[in-house]
């Protein structure tokens, strides 16, 4: 396929709210997005997916607070933002991609509209992209390990780790995702723990109390990966995928995903308690409530037409409850 102008954009009807509305979701990778008279440069953004790249950046910033040695100072600040753009648009990047490669034919059926379904990008210019990705990503977290003065790569395994993991969650033969408790735990586990165990260790010693706080915290990140299953239900029927909506139903995998945000955010604010945070459990449990709100209004009323709706106003909820918590782990690590 080769370069296209985009015609539309000295016509009327470019300017109007529902076309700019239109642009931008397609240039964010948001559900329902269009690709007819996009360039290739915007399609190859799109199936990068920027909307995705947000709890990953967030999660470069929780650890670098639960490190308890970052501080606002030029290099700190310089350190970070590299560090999520290791995290956001090249590595998760490149788990986007690797994931509609691979789920180009359940898109076929549920998404036809995307670009590798639709034929507006080649396979071949997909793999190049996933190669240049991860690469990049590998290199830069290099680059990190060497400016943190590491002497254990600890960054760049962690980079690799992600990668083999987001790897053998997407293809064949392992597909973790057909597996719905193992597939959704890796996603959560990707978004919530190993881009904070890389924050933290760009600022302090990764040890046994973060790493396993985190990954209980992932738990609740599996109730969010869950989520995304929902808008999936028939091709993963039609090829035999066992996501949780398939093996349980859509109203017991709606309860089943509720359940475990809330449940393992309440115990994280529990484990505050106990090291004497109480301040930041307290906080920490405020922002549970206007979340469980949320999940009634909802999802748990339609969670195939209201999962977009729901993330928008109950996940910023758990995002800022990560950075409660990690400003907890910091203080206490003073």
């Amino acid at each position: 396929m080769t370069d296209s102008p985009d015609l539309t954009t000295d016509t009327p009807e470019s300017v109007s709210p529902e076309n700019r509305s239109a642009k931008t979701r397609q240039l964010l990778g948001m559900k329902g997005a269009d690709v007819k008279g996009s360039s290739i440069w915007k399609i190859r953004l799109q199936l990068m997916k920027p909307i995705t790249w947000i709890p990953l950046m967030w999660g470069i910033l929780c650890g670098a607070a639960s490190s308890g040695n970052y501080h606002w100072v030029l290099e700190d600040v310089l350190k970070s933002a590299t560090c999520m753009l290791l995290a956001g648009p090249l590595l998760t990047g490149y788990t986007q991609i690797l994931n509609d490669y691979y789920d180009r034919e359940i898109d076929a059926i549920n998404e036809p509209y995307r670009p590798i379904p639709s034929g507006a990008i080649s396979l071949g210019q997909v793999v190049i992209q996933i190669w240049l990705l991860l690469a990049s990503g590998v290199g830069l977290a290099y680059v990190l390990d060497r400016w943190a003065g590491h002497e254990f790569p600890t960054i760049t395994v962690l980079a690799v780790v992600g990668s083999f993991l987001s790897y053998i969650y997407s293809a064949p033969p392992l597909k973790l995702k057909q597996n719905g408790w193992l597939g959704c735990y890796a996603l959560g586990a990707s978004y919530i723990a190993i881009p904070w165990w890389t924050g933290h260790a760009l600022f302090g010693d990764l040890n046994p109390t973060i790493i396993a706080l985190t990954l209980f915290y992932s738990f609740a990140g599996l109730g969010i990966a869950i989520v995304n299953d929902f808008k999936s239900v028939e091709g993963d029927r039609a090829l035999g995928l066992k996501s949780l909506p398939v093996r349980f139903g859509v109203p017991t995998a709606a309860w089943i995903c509720v359940l475990m945000i809330d449940v393992f955010q309440s115990g994280v604010a529990a484990y505050l308690m106990t090291i004497h945070q109480n301040l930041y459990a307290t906080l920490l449990i405020l922002l549970i409530i206007p979340q469980i709100t949320f999940q009634d209004m909802y999802f748990l009323r339609n969670p195939v037409e209201n999962d977009v709706k729901y993330q928008a106003s109950a996940q910023p909820f758990l995002v800022f409850g990560m950075l409660v918590t990690a400003l907890a782990l910091g203080h206490a690590a003073l």
